[in-house]
């Protein structure tokens, strides 16, 4: 039977709290810096309709291939998944794409210019938060 440590629950939120809270300080800082308005909350805005459409293109085909990968790991005989078909792979390399065509969007539609500055420095400081909480076994808390 596979069994937590007790303070798990105690460590996962804590991770939570940092992490939402060092993202939530630097858009803010990065939207004031360079004047951008916050967007909503849980909302996705979409700049145009040539956005969208690439936008929700973007999601089908990866939602496609976290089944088809999903499918092709869970049959593997030798009991070794493909890393590029793990859904978290999957969701890491959508959230990527689907930020640069965002980027690529507002610079060149967006009434704000630097707009796109600001989602490039988010999505770089995402990734390299990402980067550092595996690279560091989740600073050490796991």
């Amino acid at each position: 039977m596979y069994a937590f440590e007790s303070s798990f629950l105690l460590k996962t939120l804590l991770l939570i709290i940092v992490l939402s809270s060092a993202m939530f300080l630097f858009n803010t800082l990065i939207r004031k810096w360079l004047g951008v308005e916050k967007p909503k909350a849980f909302s996705h805005n979409h700049l145009n309709d040539i956005h969208k459409k690439i936008d929700w293109s973007i999601r089908i085909f990866f939602i496609a291939l976290m089944l088809v990968g999903g499918f092709i790991n869970a049959t593997r005989f030798d009991g070794e998944t493909y890393l590029f078909l793990e859904t978290w792979v999957l969701l890491f390399a959508m959230v990527i794409a689907t930020e640069t065509v965002r980027a690529v969007v507002e610079w060149k539609y967006a009434e704000n210019p630097k707009a796109y500055l600001s989602t490039i420095l988010q999505l770089t400081f995402a990734m390299i938060l990402v980067i550092l909480i595996f690279a560091t076994d989740f600073f050490g808390m796991f």
